[in-house]
């Protein structure tokens, strides 16, 4: 019996349909390094990598990635949109209303989609997408000093 190995960046983009060019790469990677960065900070990663790339360049690499589920995007409100590589698994984010970090959290509790709608309306919910809000613990220790 052979042991798995992880597939390589490129074998997952081919396996989502997905082109493999350096810049679809170097973007992957960039978000999957990253912590839940926006579409400029991840543009200056991928310019590390790779040289030149424009920023609509990356939002549309970012849009194929996202489309294909290898990224996923996450719009707080009042926030530019942030992405991640934390995919397929439902969890939930903490956001700091000062200085703005984000932090994943599991789900809540239970299984996908985590919480029930109290009216779905006739909707066949596959997900729940919660923000918690309040300070992180810089904010709250400079706050309360």
């Amino acid at each position: 019996m052979t042991a798995s190995r992880t597939p390589t960046t490129a074998e997952e983009l081919r396996g989502a349909g997905l082109r493999v060019t350096a810049a679809r790469v170097a973007l992957l990677e960039a978000v999957r390094d990253g912590d839940h960065l926006g579409a400029e900070a991840i543009a200056s990663e991928v310019r590390g990598r790779v040289g030149h790339i424009s920023v609509q360049a990356v939002y549309e690499g970012l849009h194929a990635l996202t489309a294909a589920g290898l990224v996923r995007r996450l719009e707080p409100p009042g926030s530019p949109a942030l992405y991640e590589g934390r995919v397929g698994d439902n969890h939930h984010h903490l956001v700091c209303r000062s200085c703005g970090a984000v932090a994943d959290v599991d789900c809540a509790v239970g299984h996908a989609p985590c919480l029930t709608a109290s009216d779905d309306r006739g909707f066949a919910v596959d997900e729940a997408e919660v923000i918690y809000w309040g300070l992180c613990p810089a904010c709250s220790t400079a706050r309360s000093s």
